[in-house]
């Protein structure tokens, strides 16, 4: 079985394209949900979603599948990552949000058992091997204020693959940003490697529309409202002061 990895490429036709979110609660709770017996991967536990219908759009296909399969109405989702896995009988594209803003009380409508897990508790969980991943990225912050933290750390292209960054500390269970300027070094990053890209100059709504489309990797933008970044397809923003 091939592990997880992200897609920083065209998306191949023949891809599973699946919508899901790590809904969140007030108090920072994530949500995952049991597979019910009789489908494909019964048993195994995973972030809520499915697959999208032709011709829909990722939002609105994310939308309905939490609505039907959770009860709940979501508001300014947050996108995260995109990961390509590949199973025995399948591949499959996870198209991964993050949906912290919601009405209704979650209830597993297709009979499906759910589980809260702190971040702690998530990343001990049985899930899925195309959503494991994911639990990295979830601790990544939505505006990024400082270009290290516990579970992250930010350079230069230089520095990318390096087991240590500039404060000796192993990185090894942190995610690597690389601060980027356009959309053409930004994409030559994310396919060398980078967990995240962070924009050191700011660009247009139409060029940071484009790249996040291009890339599967988290993309902090520089110079928005949070929001405003979201809508176009970023994770996040980059307000350090570097």
């Amino acid at each position: 079985m091939s592990p997880a990895s992200p897609l920083s490429r065209d998306i191949p036709s023949p891809l599973v394209h699946v919508v899901a979110a790590a809904v969140i609660d007030t108090t920072g709770r994530v949500l995952i949900a049991q597979r019910p017996a009789g489908t494909h991967l019964a048993g195994g536990w995973e972030f809520p979603g499915g697959k999208l219908e032709p011709g829909e759009e990722r939002l609105a296909g994310l939308a309905r599948e939490l609505r039907e399969e959770l009860g709940i109405t979501i508001s300014t989702p947050r996108p995260l990552i995109r990961v390509r896995h590949a199973y025995p009988s399948r591949e499959v594209l996870l198209d991964i949000w993050v949906v912290a803003r919601y009405s209704g009380e979650p209830q597993g409508l297709d009979g499906q058992a759910l589980r809260w897990c702190t971040q702690d508790e998530l990343a001990n969980a049985d899930l899925l091997p195309a959503d494991r991943p994911i639990v990295a990225a979830l601790r990544l912050p939505e505006r990024l204020m400082q270009m290290s933290g516990r579970s992250y750390t930010v350079s230069d292209l230089s520095l990318l693959g390096h087991p240590t960054v500039g404060d000796g500390i192993n990185r090894d269970n942190r995610l690597r940003g690389v601060f980027c300027r356009g959309t053409a070094e930004a994409a030559v990053i994310a396919d060398a490697g980078a967990d995240f890209l962070v924009l050191s100059e700011f660009l247009s709504a139409s060029e940071l529309a484009m790249l996040c489309q291009r890339v599967s990797v988290p993309v902090y933008a520089r110079g928005l409202a949070v929001e405003e970044a979201w809508m176009l397809g970023a994770s996040g923003t980059n307000e350090t002061t570097d």
